[in-house]
C-alpha cells in the first residue's frame, strides 16, 4: 500500500470528513489580511493570529470577511496590497507592532525581524510580481523569482508562509506542511515525514478520499487534520485526554 493510501485510510478513521468545510479565515475580504495571517501564524497559537488580524481591521476599518464565500469580492471592496505597504511605510514596523498589531513577535528567535516588518516585505514582493487583488492570484502557484523573493525575507526561508498565503487566497491544491501536519503524517505512516514529501502524500490521499468525499481537496484535508490536532491538544490541556496523547498547544 502506498503512503497516500495509508494516510487516506488513517484520515478516514480519525477525521470527520463528511460535510467538511473551511472556516472563516479562508474567506478574508482582502489579500492584505491573508498576508498578515500567513506571516503571523508561523510557530504560534492561532488565537493570537486571529487577534492580530482583528486589530488591523478595527484600526483601519477594513472588513474582515467577504459577504459571499462562493465568489471573490470585487476589487472595489478589497483593500489593495499597496494600502498595507503604505501603512507600514508611514508608521514603521515598530509602531505597527505596538500600535496596530499589539504584537512584537519576530520571525525567528535568532536572526529574525519583527513580523510587522516581514508583512511589509511580503506584500512588496507580491506587488512587484503584479499581485494587488485576489483577482491577480488566479493561478496561485509562485514562480521561482517570487518564491526566491519571499524566502529571502528573514525567517521565511522554509516557504511555508508563502504556501499558506496561496491557500488563504484560494488555492485548493496546496497544503501547509507545518508541525501539526507532519505529526499527523508521522502517526499515520509510523515514520518521520519530511516537509518536502508532505505535499505529495496529502495530495495523493485527498485524491483517493475524493471518491467518497467529492468536495475534499488537499487544502480542506490539511485543515481537517489541523483542526483535529488542535482539538486533541486542547483536551490535553484540560486533562480530558489520556496521558499518552498529551501534546503541546498546536502552532500553525
Amino acid at each position: 500500500m502506498s503512503d497516500a493510501a495509508h494516510v487516506a485510510a488513517y484520515a478516514e478513521s480519525h477525521l470527520p470528513l463528511a460535510g467538511a468545510a473551511l472556516t472563516d479565515e479562508y474567506y478574508y475580504s482582502s489579500p492584505t489580511l491573508c498576508i498578515i495571517d500567513a506571516v503571523y501564524s508561523i510557530g504560534v497559537r492561532y488565537e493570537g493570529v486571529q487577534a492580530v488580524v482583528r486589530r488591523y481591521c478595527e484600526r483601519f476599518k477594513v472588513v474582515r470577511l467577504r459577504h459571499m464565500r462562493g465568489a471573490l469580492p470585487p476589487k472595489e471592496l478589497q483593500e489593495p496590497l499597496s494600502s498595507l505597504c503604505t501603512r507600514i511605510e508611514e508608521l514603521g514596523p515598530d509602531r505597527m507592532s505596538v500600535e496596530v498589531f499589539a504584537n512584537r513577535q519576530r520571525t525567528s528567535t535568532r536572526s529574525g525581524i519583527l513580523k510587522a516588518e516581514a508583512v511589509g516585505h511580503f506584500a512588496n514582493a507580491l506587488r512587484s510580481h503584479g499581485i494587488e487583488y485576489f483577482q491577480d492570484v488566479a493561478t496561485p502557484l509562485p514562480n521561482a523569482a517570487l518564491e526566491q523573493a519571499i524566502t529571502q525575507i528573514p525567517g521565511q526561508a522554509s516557504g511555508i508562509a508563502l504556501r499558506y498565503f496561496w491557500m488563504l487566497a484560494g488555492s485548493d491544491d496546496l497544503i501547509k506542511p507545518d508541525r501539526m501536519i507532519l505529526r499527523f503524517l508521522q502517526h499515520a505512516l509510523g515514520r518521520d515525514v519530511q516537509v518536502s514529501e508532505a505535499q505529495r502524500i496529502l495530495s495523493g490521499a485527498a485524491a483517493i478520499l475524493r471518491e467518497r468525499y467529492p468536495a475534499l481537496s488537499p487544502r480542506l484535508l490539511d485543515y481537517k487534520i489541523w483542526e483535529s490536532q488542535r482539538r486533541v491538544a486542547q483536551q490535553s490541556v484540560r486533562g480530558d485526554a489520556p496521558a499518552s496523547r498529551v501534546r503541546p498547544q498546536p502552532k500553525r
